[in-house]
């Protein structure tokens, strides 16, 4: 077990340094200038000062050579220090905290309502024995994947802001502003989970111990509960990871679509203006996200099913005993 966790640990720091390494050679070797950009657009057309130029371009280490700025960048990432906006000045670890919390509590939602739908429809899809019902069931999910995040935002803002008048349309205040965003959002993540666990579960079924514990006298409603959920579920949880840190970069779409305050809205301005440094320190706290995320599945993936430590295969029930 220490191994795997070594080693998960030390694939989560590479993971990390590649994303800010990739994000800085796309980001800071740009041929534009930042600084420049930012004073045009404040200058209204007139002419902006070189000295100003150099000045803002030595403050925010645009006047370094690649190797050194890199170098620079990366010792201050490492201590916490994600650098400061070119357009507002704010420390960008400042911004991204102030508009994480409206992200974590959309992403939070999302992630609630996406499992409640992905798992209600794969287990109903398992349980049925109506295959009308179950065919209806497994066509939801590529369905679900299918259509565009953006699209799903539209049209639940048509039928429940401006043709009931349910929900708000726009904003931060209060519950009620989540639910829209929330469910365009949990859309495509239930989508996911239903196909990844009823597929699992379909295998889990097909299992020889699924023959033998019927054989024991157990019901229908107990071997799926106590047997082929909990072994077919392991793919899920799998996937997990990578669904969550997906969640992230759904949001930035959603908080548009929806005109909320947010990583979303942050993440226009920066690229609007071309604000360098907090594009990349909205990469690295992304991938620190998605890396976190998919460590913690790897590491409670053991304790769900030992067997990922071994390489080996069950020879009996499985996890879920007789």
């Amino acid at each position: 077990m220490l191994v795997h966790v070594l080693r998960r640990l030390g694939g989560a720091a590479a993971v990390l340094w590649a994303a800010f390494t990739v994000s800085y050679l796309i980001l800071y070797l740009l041929p534009s200038d930042p600084v420049a950009i930012m004073l045009d657009q404040g200058a209204g057309g007139e002419r902006v000062d070189p000295v100003r130029v150099a000045e803002l371009r030595a403050r925010h280490g645009f006047d370094q050579g690649p190797v050194q700025q890199y170098l620079t960048l990366l010792g201050r990432t490492l201590t916490g220090d994600l650098g400061t906006s070119i357009s507002s000045g704010a420390p960008v670890a400042g911004l991204i905290a102030d508009a994480f919390p409206e992200t974590a509590k959309l992403a939070g939602l999302a992630l609630v309502l996406g499992l409640a739908g992905g798992v209600g429809i794969a287990t109903l899809a398992s349980w049925t024995r109506a295959t009308w019902l179950r065919d209806l069931l497994l066509a939801l999910p590529p369905l679900g994947v299918a259509v565009p995040g953006f699209w799903v935002g539209l049209v639940l803002l048509h039928l429940f802001s401006f043709t009931w008048f349910l929900f708000p349309a726009v904003g931060n205040e209060g519950f009620a502003s989540l639910v829209l965003p929330a469910v365009t959002l949990a859309v495509g993540l239930s989508a996911v989970v239903a196909q990844v666990l009823s597929q699992g579960l379909r295998e889990a079924w097909r299992a020889p111990y699924v023959e033998t514990v019927f054989a024991k006298g157990a019901g229908r409603g107990r071997v799926l509960g106590a047997h082929v959920a909990r072994n077919g579920s392991l793919p899920t949880v799998t996937v997990l990871g990578v669904l969550v840190g997906n969640l992230l970069g759904g949001t930035v779409v959603v908080e548009t679509v929806f005109s909320r305050q947010g990583f979303g809205r942050l993440v226009e301005n920066a690229v609007t203006t071309q604000d360098i440094p907090v594009v990349q320190g909205l990469v690295v706290v992304a991938a620190a996200v998605f890396v976190g995320t998919s460590l913690l599945v790897d590491l409670v993936h053991p304790l769900l099913d030992p067997r990922v430590l071994t390489g080996a295969r069950p020879a009996g029930p499985g996890p879920g005993g007789a």
